[in-house]
């Protein structure tokens, strides 16, 4: 089971404890959004009371910050420090990503009256598209379980032997995965009577304990049920649909996971750095490729505004563009 990230020895700054409380109970924040938010916080007050090297050392107590007392430029200050450092453009938004919302949290319990840092000027982020699985290699990465069991019973490799339960629960989560376009933490917190058997749908609880309804195709379906019969109780009620082992009725973990998507990956010759998001990211391009319209993709994916589902449109714009360029005559 995924456990959230360990709180420092000591912190010192009330209002950091209670923010990070906040974050973790009330927003349902994810453990990946509660660590950043932490780590820069832990940053910006390091640097504030002028530790040294803020970004390396992690000292035994983080002293308080007199948040209203700060001014403008000291923002800008530390812009100027994350600057010398290197750090890349969204490392920097991350960072004031943290603090923005941190100072709301501060004006809503009357601690700041304003936001200091609002219209700062910060490093655009780069833009990058996202990477995703063609279908054919989607469709290789799916059977690469499968295929791993059929190598493994024809000649003994090295490593540890994997079972048939164990490949048949991975070939659920990655069909699930492509399914239904879930995030890790979404399909490793899958409970067993989230799935409408009959109707086809699947309750997912997003980000912020958000919660959406997501078709399920009968591949992903059949591949679950396949799983479920190996087991010896199968999973109901609030059990989660995919365990960690099959002596473990404790759910599957993100690292578990990804660590095993790295090896399938390598099986169906792609790039094991990929990671389960991409998988995410293969979901949303190909429903669009299909002619999906814009709005039902955000709806699918859970996307809270319009403009983090638009990036999947200049990856198909460019896929047609290439398409275009190679075909037509006059291009």
């Amino acid at each position: 089971m995924e456990m959230p990230p360990s709180a420092p020895p000591a912190i010192r700054d009330q209002w950091i404890g209670k923010f990070l409380a906040h974050l973790a109970t009330d927003r349902g924040a994810s453990v990946y959004t509660q660590r950043n938010y932490s780590q820069a916080l832990l940053e910006f007050s390091r640097w504030q009371n002028q530790s040294p090297k803020p970004e390396v050392q992690t000292p035994k107590s983080v002293p308080a910050v007199a948040w209203e007392k700060l001014t403008r430029e000291d923002f800008r200050s530390f812009v100027r420090f994350l600057g010398r450092n290197n750090l890349s453009r969204a490392a920097v938004q991350l960072r004031f990503s943290a603090l923005r919302t941190f100072f709301k949290f501060l004006m809503r319990h009357g601690v700041v009256e304003s936001l200091p840092i609002k219209n700062l000027s910060l490093p655009k982020p780069e833009k990058r598209l996202p990477r995703f699985l063609t279908q054919s290699q989607m469709e290789a990465l799916l059977v690469a379980p499968a295929k791993l069991l059929e190598t493994q019973k024809q000649k003994k490799g090295p490593g540890r032997p994997i079972s048939a339960e164990v490949c048949l629960r991975d070939i659920a989560v990655l069909e699930t995965i492509y399914s239904c376009g879930l995030r890790v933490s979404e399909l490793c917190g899958l409970r067993a009577d989230d799935i409408d058997w009959s109707e086809q749908i699947v309750r997912v609880r997003g980000k912020g304990k958000k919660e959406r309804l997501v078709p399920i195709g009968q591949p992903a379906l059949k591949a679950i049920e396949d799983y479920w019969n190996t087991l010896l109780e199968p999973p109901a009620g609030f059990n989660s649909v995919f365990c960690s082992d099959t002596k473990n009725a404790g759910p599957l973990s993100p690292l578990q996971l990804s660590r095993r998507l790295k090896n399938y990956l390598a099986i169906a010759g792609l790039d094991p750095k990929l990671t389960p998001h991409k998988l995410r990211h293969s979901y949303a391009t190909h429903l669009l490729d299909a002619g999906a319209d814009l709005r039902s993709v955000q709806e699918l994916l859970g996307h809270a505004h319009l403009i983090t589902t638009q990036v999947y449109t200049h990856v198909t714009t460019e896929r047609l563009k290439k398409a275009y360029d190679a075909a037509h005559p006059r291009a």
